[in-house]
Formats: structure tokens, C-alpha cells, sequence
């Protein structure tokens, strides 16, 4: 019975305190009410915690946008990481595009110079696709982490402290217009002094006046306690900063190597496809005098295309004579060839290996004879020398 009173009283008290907040706060609107005022040094310290807020908010979204473009892979992520349970890996567009580009070309046929592009192409991208996860979870781990453990943890912690000065300040606020008012009614019941009831009600006066000032001190003191919690609280924002000017550098090396590496996969690449004759001579049934297709020309580049510039291009001419005859040559190794199956030979760029037709072998291919070892080769691959 006895605690039930007390939850009682309590309840009455907490519902006693939050009317009370809310006629103050609502006199405060109505301009009916003083407010008081924070200091300078605090109320600064509150805008910097509040915009130190709102931009790690959005910085942070927009990183997760750019280092992930995909709104549903976004809301996927988002989902398993508040069941606490570990994405599945999903492969990503880079991956995906060499993957496309492998099997075209390999359906195309490896010993082709299309064909063989793509697959040199796709391994490329597949190499790119790899270095973006590899930023993804770098950025993912020395940046965005901190930013969300920022906003879901420090700031909720100052949000939280600054909620309970602004009530603390309700209250100080509400007890001073308490004060105000019994003064305000002493001052007029003293001035009544003519009956024995007035006398009455200025003793009444003076001891209401007595307990608002008492409960005036109580709470500016309590306010002015989580004043000076909520300061230590927010003076930590200068640390957080520093804090986040480290992530952010760690931020930017993470992308300055995944684009080093872009870019060297690329210029490896660029040097692969600078290598191919700039005549194709299998692709299309297209002669020698057909130029290299423009398209090709923008993704080898200037650099590229003069590598290749002193070259002697075998005609078609000439390997039609060699098919005709019963002879062999000597042939130079454009660019290297991996063979695709024990009927073809691997090639190295720049050797040179003897070549000589067989009857009823495809027109795109001669039979290639390194030391003891023999197999089939791609004409596109070779530069027959005088």
C-alpha cells in the first residue's frame, strides 16, 4: 500500500513538473514569460555541435552514394547491418562488365584479335572491380564508421544533455515567475491593513514568497550543474573534428590508390592493345587497306597508335603465296597469344618461330614451329619477315 502511494505522489509530481514546463514554455511563445537567456560561449558551442551534425550527416549519406550508386544495394546493406548479420557479396558492375567481355570473347574466339581484346579488356575490368571493393571496404571502415558512430553515439549523448538543460531551464524560468507572482501579491497584501484578514493573508504571502525562493535556488542550481555538463559535453567537439580530419585523410588515400591502381591497369592494358597490328586481317573478312576503326583508335590512344607506327604489316598477299606454296617462313610474334587448347601454340611478343601451311587448315591460321614444339597460330598475330 505504501509504495503504491509513493508511485502515486510520484506520478503526481512528474505530472505537476511537465504542466508546469509546458505553461512556461507556451508563455515564453506568447511572450507572456521571461526566458532565460545561455551565455555567449555555450550558445556557440551548441550551433557548432548542431551543424557539426547536420553536415557528418550529409557528408556521410553522400559518400555511401557515391562509393555505392545502387539505392536497393544501399536499403540491402542498411537492413542486414541493423539485424546485425553480414551483407551477401554481390558482384559489382566493373566485375560484371569483364565478365561479359571474357565470354564474348572467348565465344568470338581467343585466336581473333577482337576476341582476344575482350578478353584483355574484360580481365582489366575484373581487376577494377576488385579495387573498388577494396576502396568500398577501406572507406567503409576508416570513414564512414566513424561519421555513423559520431551521430548514433556522441551526438545522441549532447542531444540528450541538452534536452535536459532546456528542462532544467524551464524550471528555473517557471520557479522565477512563481517568485514574481507572491512577491507581486505580498506587496499588495501589505498595503491592506485595515482588517485582521488582510493581516492573515500577508502572513500566507510571506511564507509562499519564503518557498519560491527556496525552490528558486534549488533549481538554478541545478541548472546551472547541467550547464556546465552540457559545456564539458560539447567542448569535445573540437576532438571530434580532429577525429575526422584523420578519417578524412585516410579517406582520400583510399581513393588516391584505388585510382593509381585504375590507372595502371589501364595503361597496362593500353600497351596490350597498342601491340595488335593496326590492320585485322581474320575480323569481318577485311583487307589490308581497311583502316583501323575509329573507336579503337580513341581507347589505344596517340601513345599507342605511334607505337605501332613502325611497323611493316604483312598483306594478305603474302600469306596467301605461303599458303599456296609448299614452304616455310620466318615469322615475327606481334603480341602475345595464349594457346587455347594442345593444337595451338603459345606465343611471345617479339620471337620469331617458323610458320608453313597444311592442307585443309582454315584460312585464318598456320602451323607454327618453335624448336620441337609445333602447333596451330593466328596469322593476326604474326609479321612474316623477308
Amino acid at each position: 500500500m505504501n509504495i503504491m502511494d509513493f508511485n502515486v505522489k510520484k506520478l503526481a509530481a512528474d505530472a505537476g513538473t511537465f504542466l508546469s514546463r509546458a505553461v512556461q514554455f507556451t508563455e515564453e511563445k506568447l511572450g507572456q514569460a521571461e526566458k532565460t537567456e545561455l551565455d555567449a560561449h555555450l550558445e556557440n558551442l551548441l550551433s557548432k555541435a548542431e551543424c557539426t551534425k547536420i553536415w557528418t550527416e550529409k557528408i556521410m549519406k553522400q559518400t555511401e552514394v557515391l562509393l555505392q550508386p545502387n539505392p536497393n544495394a544501399r536499403i540491402e546493406e542498411f537492413v542486414y547491418e541493423k539485424l546485425d548479420r553480414k551483407a551477401p557479396s554481390r558482384v559489382n558492375n566493373p566485375e560484371l562488365l569483364g565478365q561479359y567481355m571474357i565470354d564474348a570473347g572467348t565465344e568470338f574466339g581467343p585466336g581473333t584479335a577482337y576476341g582476344n581484346a575482350l578478353i584483355k579488356c574484360g580481365e582489366t575490368q575484373k581487376r577494377i572491380g576488385t579495387a573498388d571493393r577494396e576502396l568500398i571496404q577501406t572507406s567503409a571502415l576508416n570513414f564512414l564508421t566513424p561519421l555513423r558512430n559520431f551521430i548514433e553515439g556522441d551526438y545522441k549523448t549532447i542531444a540528450k544533455e541538452r534536452k535536459l538543460l532546456q528542462n532544467k531551464r524551464l524550471d528555473l524560468d517557471a520557479a522565477k515567475t512563481r517568485l514574481k507572482k507572491a512577491k507581486a501579491a505580498e506587496t499588495r497584501s501589505s498595503q491592506l491593513n485595515s482588517a485582521r484578514l488582510e493581516g492573515d493573508n500577508i502572513m500566507i504571502w510571506a511564507e509562499e514568497v519564503t518557498k519560491s525562493e527556496q525552490e528558486l535556488r534549488i533549481t538554478q542550481s541545478e541548472f546551472d550543474r547541467q550547464a556546465e555538463i552540457t559545456r564539458l559535453l560539447l567542448e569535445g567537439i573540437s576532438s571530434t573534428h580532429a577525429h575526422h580530419l584523420r578519417c578524412l585523410n585516410d579517406f582520400v588515400e583510399a581513393q588516391m590508390t584505388y585510382y593509381a591502381q585504375c590507372y595502371q591497369y589501364m595503361l597496362d592494358l593500353q600497351k596490350q592493345l597498342g601491340s595488335f597490328p593496326s590492320n585485322y586481317l581474320c575480323n569481318n573478312n577485311q583487307t589490308s587497306g581497311t583502316p583501323v576503326p575509329s573507336a579503337l583508335s580513341n581507347v589505344i590512344g596517340s601513345s599507342a597508335v605511334a607505337s605501332t607506327s613502325g611497323l611493316v604489316i604483312t598483306s594478305p598477299s603474302n600469306f596467301s603465296d605461303l599458303k599456296e606454296s609448299s614452304g616455310n617462313r620466318k615469322a615475327r610474334v606481334l603480341y602475345d597469344y595464349d594457346a587455347a587448347n594442345s593444337t595451338e601454340l603459345s606465343l611471345l611478343a617479339d620471337e620469331v618461330i617458323t610458320v608453313f601451311s597444311v592442307v585443309g587448315m582454315d584460312s585464318d591460321w598456320l602451323m607454327g614451329e618453335r624448336g620441337n614444339q609445333k602447333g596451330k597460330v593466328p596469322i593476326t598475330y604474326l609479321e612474316l619477315l623477308n
